[in-house]
């Protein structure tokens, strides 16, 4: 075979492994919910029986109140608080967590969003990382007290969105934080 057949088989070869005409439909994922409506119900259906109502939603994250022009609303959870550049739980969180997780368990409808928040110091990419392991480390613990992961959910704001926006370390301590907030469920008390 010539040098100029070889190269015709080859092209062949590589059209024969192109898309095909009617690719399957993509899955719904958490990942990916840009995925077909059909298949986003499909998926919802299986992970939740009840749909959620617009109605059952009784609380805001941080996010939602700045853009609203306010600040975080009180909740029924108490915010942890952690010392400078850690994320590891202090006996007085430990102690909130556990009053937290009572409320939880009195409340079995009720799901969590737990934030992780940072001060103004370090780098954004740093600060989004921390705010992350202080909220795992709240949640980790939670669950070790006997809350379900499935009601327990994490965002890092890192140092976005302050409480406090003095330049002292009295305001640095008060943004140096887990804040839950309660996103779905109507509480018993």
């Amino acid at each position: 075979m010539s040098v100029r057949s070889w190269g015709l088989l080859a092209m062949i070869s590589l059209l024969g492994c192109g898309n095909p005409v009617n690719p399957p439909e993509p899955k719904w994922t958490a990942e990916n919910p840009n995925a077909s409506s059909s298949a986003k119900s499909t998926a919802a259906a299986a992970q939740k029986p009840v749909a959620e109502s617009k109605a059952e939603k009784s609380g805001s994250g941080s996010l939602d109140d700045l853009q609203k022009g306010g600040t975080a609303a009180a909740g029924p959870l108490k915010d942890v608080f952690f010392a400078f550049d850690r994320s590891d739980l202090s006996p007085d969180a430990r102690s909130i967590l556990k009053a937290n997780s009572d409320w939880l368990k009195a409340n079995p409808a009720a799901q969590v969003q737990i934030e992780g928040h940072c001060d103004e110091r370090g780098t954004v990419e740093y600060n989004l990382a921390l705010g992350s392991k202080r909220a795992q480390a709240s949640k980790d613990y939670l669950e070790t007290l006997g809350v379900p992961a499935s009601r327990l959910s994490m965002i890092s704001y890192g140092e976005e969105i302050p409480v406090c926006r003095e330049n002292s370390d009295s305001c640095w301590e008060k943004n140096r934080r887990a804040r839950f907030i309660v996103t779905s469920g109507r509480p018993a008390s």
